[in-house]
């Protein structure tokens, strides 16, 4: 009984297996008590650093200032894309030129950005929006004073010249307006930034229908229509000049805190970490994002192929009625500036990219239908009406694609992803027996 109770002999070696064993769980309980500690003190410097970040973010009322400056410099340089295109039969007359050499004059705004927009978009990602705004506000300005000087007959290439300019300097406009709304303005308002940015474009453009027909009206006396032309110009010059002065003395590259917790950690990425070739490259593997470049420049080609076609189309099927052309711009684009207020507003409200965007496309298809089908009933009225819907849908349609671009890239450049958008849409149409030959729905209006 005795033997049986009794514990067996230890073999030589196990009192020091034993005790190694008892010092390795000393050890290991003494490790798990030091990475525990270690773990709590990272979990607590974390918290700190989230807490000093959330500190750092802030909205201040100068984003206000920034994007309305934007707005303004962006209108100035739309007005003057179709301020030749909508008095087409005027310009023809005063320089000796056909409609189709005038047709160029808007034209060559959509030319001039496909090969000059990934250098600008470089040029963004590496110098930032102050030096994107100061060119573009420069190239505006000389270009308008260009043609202040080429209002003569015998001058139509210094005209096409200062045309140029302008037309260079809207490369360095039209991919800037999700990126201030993202470098200013909080998470809940880049929409509404956004298509705050596009408004100045559009109502630029609205102008741009509206004004020249008044101050150009037709007339047989080249004297006085030298007169008016130059008149037009050095308007347009010295509100060029004094928004040039103002971004100078005005425009900051960024707030001095970031407004989001997006913005605080892209200022955080060294910029030797940053590849514009790498993310042109992962832009164009992005299935669903060139899907959005298609459809993207689909919708705004058509709008520009209007836009550029609208004085001849009107005065084919109502002569005489130049004036009534402006209007009808100005109806597409007013009902466009409308339609882009809401899509902003409610893009931050909702989030439904996806569904909004099929949506007002769809809505757009119809509108340019119902346009083409209407235009040649010889009713005015019904055109203005079919022209205010399919305004109101496609030129709305332009921050919503914005926004939805950069939703489907982040965290790639806004600048870079809008500018591959606005690529899409600036090709032009090939020139047909003298004519140009817009998109397939536009050629009903030819009948």
């Amino acid at each position: 009984m005795s033997g049986e109770n009794e514990k067996p002999a230890l073999v030589y070696g196990e009192i020091n297996d034993n005790q190694n064993v008892l010092d390795l769980e000393k050890i290991t309980i003494m490790k798990y008590a030091v990475d525990s500690e270690d773990v709590r003190m990272e979990h607590k410097i974390g918290l700190q650093n989230s807490d000093d970040t959330n500190q750092t973010i802030k909205l201040y009322k100068r984003r206000w200032l920034i994007v309305l400056l934007f707005s303004s410099y962006s209108l100035c340089n739309s007005f003057q894309w179709i301020q030749y295109g909508i008095i087409n039969n005027i310009f023809m007359k005063f320089y000796g030129v056909d409609s189709f050499t005038i047709d160029w004059m808007s034209m060559i705004y959509m030319l001039t950005y496909i090969p000059f927009i990934f250098p600008v978009t470089w040029l963004l990602d590496k110098k930032g929006l102050r030096v994107i705004a100061l060119v573009a506000t420069a190239m505006n300005c000389a270009g308008t004073w260009i043609k202040v000087t080429s209002v003569r007959p015998d001058l139509f290439a210094v005209t096409m010249f200062g045309q140029f300019c302008c037309s260079f300097a809207q490369v360095f406009i039209l991919g800037m307006p999700s990126k201030i709304a993202s470098v200013w303005f909080g998470s809940e308002e880049v929409s509404t930034a956004c298509s705050i940015g596009v408004f100045g474009n559009q109502l630029g453009i609205a102008i741009g229908f509206l004004v020249p027909p008044i101050l150009v009206p037709n007339g047989e006396d080249m004297d006085q229509l030298a007169y008016d032309i130059s008149i037009m110009f050095y308007i347009t010059a010295g509100v060029a000049t004094l928004l040039f002065i103002l971004v100078v003395m005005a425009f900051q590259e960024r707030p001095e805190l970031p407004p989001t917790q997006a913005q605080a950690t892209a200022r955080c990425i060294p910029p030797e970490q940053y590849s514009y070739t790498a993310s042109i490259l992962r832009l164009l593997r992005n299935k669903p994002f060139l899907l959005l470049i298609l459809t993207y420049g689909l919708n705004v080609g058509c709008f520009y192929a209007v836009g550029t076609l609208l004085n001849r189309m009107i005065i084919e099927h109502y002569p005489g009625e130049e004036l009534n052309a402006g209007r009808i711009g100005l109806t597409i684009v007013i009902a466009g500036m409308v339609g882009s207020l809401i899509c902003g507003i409610w893009l931050d409200r909702t989030k439904t990219y996806k569904q909004t965007t099929l949506t007002v496309y769809l809505m757009s298809f119809v509108g340019m239908l119902v346009y083409a089908f209407t235009l040649s009933l010889g009713h005015l009225w019904v055109v203005f009406l079919t022209a205010g819907a399919l305004g109101f849908f496609m030129t709305g349609y332009l921050p919503l694609g914005f926004e939805f671009g950069v939703e489907l890239t982040y965290p790639e450049c806004e600048g870079t992803s809008s500018g591959l958008l606005n690529c899409s849409a600036q090709v032009p149409a090939d020139p047909e027996d003298g004519n140009i030959s817009a998109p397939a729905v536009l050629d009903e209006t030819r009948f």
